[in-house]
């Protein structure tokens, strides 16, 4: 005996067998379809057969007024097949369980004729599986016949397929009405389902929330005894609490007595220390005049031994042999010591140069010629950013004291003038220029004399005098490379102070914002390929810091700009060089280079000998470090040569150079103080 389904099951199992069939488009032609064609498409059919009939040079007339048969189109079978009737998709169980069993039990019809292509005659019926012989060209009466013969059998077989069609459909219509009731069976089932579940959930519901009551009711009633336990021994606490209380409030009210005793010896003594305070603050003003007293000594001293050391100071270096550059022979550069022996900071170079078109009268080669300099200092090739800077410390705080400060770089292209300014790349603080190191040391002194009432401001400037014309090398955007807008003018009527028009001041107060602006100077600097350095720079950069001082309790103030100018790379003209494009502007820039470094040499001339009138205005350059370089300013120029032997000439007229400048005498310098 089967075990009883529960009927929620049945109505399942009888939805999924009873699906509503879907409606699939019938392959099947259609009743009462006819194959048609027209009176055209048979004379397009026989138009080859005339172009045949008219290349054999007779061309036998045909009758139009006769009904001709429409030519049909068979699916091409293969030999001893038969061709199957197309049947309609799967739609359902019941749907396809009909189709299969009318297209078994029907009896499989005349086999499909073969498509003829046009302008052919059809042939004869195959007859004991031979194919019949093919009629002639002219035979168009028997050709009609095939035609006529093979329409008769399609038309049996087209009524046939149009009789299966119709059961079909018939079979399709009753699947269709089951499965609509079966539907709405299913759907009133579901709403039954669905209401059932609904009520069991707001049951199952309604049953949690009284549980939850259940628990909540019992926490609170745990929580209320524990609470009624709690107050019963705070209430005990309390009276253990005032009867300390009264204890203490009776020792308290001896304290007191005792404590209003000692009041008035307090006093006394305050009013003592009050006295103290008065006398401290007397003695703190005075030593703060000393303090400012001493200060104002220090900058004093300190101007005087930057005086004694010269106003006009020349520093040489000697930049190291870089990797893949040839080693330079013994004896061709040479540092002697001075007086007090190797513990003395070299002071001396010398350097020797053989000329090989002189020679001596027994034809060897003459000896090498020395040539012997001395400066305010010499650094060798293993000197370092740390020790060049720290001999310069001193006079970059003269800046903050209000002296006008200018150190620049001279030399040929690629002896290390940028390197020794600016640094090298990477951001390694051992190779940091003087530039980055300088603002470094005066934001440091300036916070420390924060400490004694004074506040500095800073100003920086960043510009590029390139053949003549000066750029701003801290613009941005769309006013990059625009040098025609930069003009060196006075502030203001009356005033001293030199600006430089549509150029970029910025505020400057802690070294990141420094690295920023030599990152963009660097990207927007004038360079280019010369013979001697593979990235040269083709102009002058000067980057000027506007220190302001202020000393807000004293009525002090003071400023001061700071110049640190990077030349560009100082070369003499090859007569013999053939110009090309590239050459003839090389030759322009070295032009203005050579002629902006003689008219500094001339002003530094003239200043020297005191003379009436500075020619500061035939260069762009002396321009615009006009007040950097008068007789309230100090001035170092480092002049960088290479150790190369082939640049032993360029070397020998830099060092030259420094030479004169370094027997220039500038006055006694003036702070600018207000």
């Amino acid at each position: 005996m089967e075990p009883q389904r529960s009927p929620l099951l049945e109505v399942k199992g009888n939805i999924e067998v009873k699906r509503p069939l879907v409606k699939a488009p019938s392959r099947l032609p259609l009743p009462g379809s006819r194959f048609k064609r027209g009176p055209d498409q048979m004379e397009d059919a026989l138009e080859p057969e005339k172009k045949r009939t008219r290349g054999l040079g007779t061309a036998p007339k045909i009758a139009t007024s006769r009904p001709r048969a429409p030519a049909l189109t068979t699916v091409p079978q293969t030999q001893g097949q038969t061709a199957a009737p197309k049947v309609p998709k799967k739609t359902g169980p019941r749907c396809s369980t009909a189709i299969a069993t009318v297209l078994k039990n029907q009896k499989p019809g005349p086999a499909a004729v073969p498509a003829q292509k046009p302008g052919t005659a059809a042939a004869p019926p195959m007859l004991g599986g031979k194919k019949p012989s093919k009629r002639p060209a002219w035979d168009l009466k028997g050709q009609l016949c095939d035609l006529t013969a093979e329409l008769k059998c399609y038309r049996e077989r087209t009524q046939t397929l149009d009789q299966e069609n119709e059961q079909l459909r018939d079979q399709l219509r009753e699947a269709q009405q089951q499965a609509t009731v079966l539907g709405a069976e299913r759907r009133t089932l579901e709403g039954e389902l669905a209401r059932v579940q609904a009520q069991a959930e707001q049951g199952q519901q309604e049953l949690g929330n009284l549980s939850a009551r259940v628990l909540e009711l019992e926490e609170r009633l745990g929580t209320q005894e524990s609470l009624v336990q709690e107050l019963q021994k705070e209430q005990l606490g309390l009276q253990e609490e005032r009867r300390g209380l009264a204890t203490r409030l009776e020792e308290q009210e001896r304290r007191l007595q005792t404590s209003e005793a000692a009041l008035s010896g307090s006093q006394a003594e305050v009013a003592s220390l009050r006295q103290e305070t008065v006398a401290q603050a007397a003695l703190l003003a005075e030593r703060g005049e000393r303090l400012h007293g001493l200060e104002m000594e220090r900058r004093r001293l300190h101007n005087q031994l930057q005086e004694l050391k010269g106003n006009i100071r020349v520093f040489c270096r000697v930049r190291p042999v870089l990797p893949g550059e040839p080693t330079p022979s013994p004896g061709f550069l040479l540092f002697p010591s001075g007086p007090g022996g190797p513990s003395d900071l070299p002071t001396r170079l010398s350097l020797s140069r053989s000329d090989e078109r002189r020679g001596t009268l027994s034809g060897a080669p003459a000896p090498p010629t020395r040539h012997d300099f001395s400066f305010d200092r010499v650094f060798p090739p293993g000197s370092g950013q740390d020790e060049v800077f720290e001999e310069i410390a001193m006079l970059v705080q003269s800046a903050l004291d209000g002296y006008p400060v200018c150190i620049f770089a001279y030399g040929q292209t690629g002896s290390g003038k940028t390197f020794t300014m600016e640094g090298g790349p990477g951001g390694d603080p051992q190779v940091e220029g003087l530039i980055p190191r300088a603002l470094r040391h005066l934001f440091s002194i300036a916070q420390e004399l924060g400490g004694q009432g004074w506040t500095y401001s800073f100003v920086a400037s960043y510009v590029e005098i390139y053949n003549e014309t000066v750029r701003d090398l801290l613009a941005t955007g769309t006013r990059k490379g625009q040098g025609g807008e930069c003009e060196i003018r006075r502030a203001g009527p009356g005033s001293e102070e030199l600006t430089v028009t549509n150029a970029r001041y910025v505020p400057v107060s802690c070294e990141k914002e420094v690295e920023a602006l030599l990152h963009l100077a660097r990207q927007n600097r004038a360079v280019a390929r010369t013979a001697q350095n593979e990235r040269s720079s083709r102009s002058h950069s000067v980057f000027q810091l506007q220190i302001s001082g202020e000393h807000a309790a004293r009525g002090l103030q003071c400023g001061a700009p700071l110049s640190l100018v990077d030349l560009a790379g100082s070369e003499r003209l090859d007569p013999g060089l053939a110009l090309g494009p590239g050459e003839r502007e090389r030759l322009r820039e070295t032009q203005a280079i050579n002629s902006s470094l003689s008219t500094l040499g001339l002003v530094i001339m003239a200043l020297s000998n005191k003379e009436s009138h500075v020619p500061y205005r035939n260069s762009k350059l002396t321009y615009l470090l006009q007040n950097s370089l008068g007789g309230s300013a100090k001035m170092l120029m480092f002049v960088n040569i290479s150790p190369l032997e082939e640049n032993v000439s360029e070397s020998l007229n830099s060092l030259r150079f420094a030479s004169k400048v370094n027997q220039c005498v500038i006055g006694t310098a003036q702070a600018n103080r207000k």
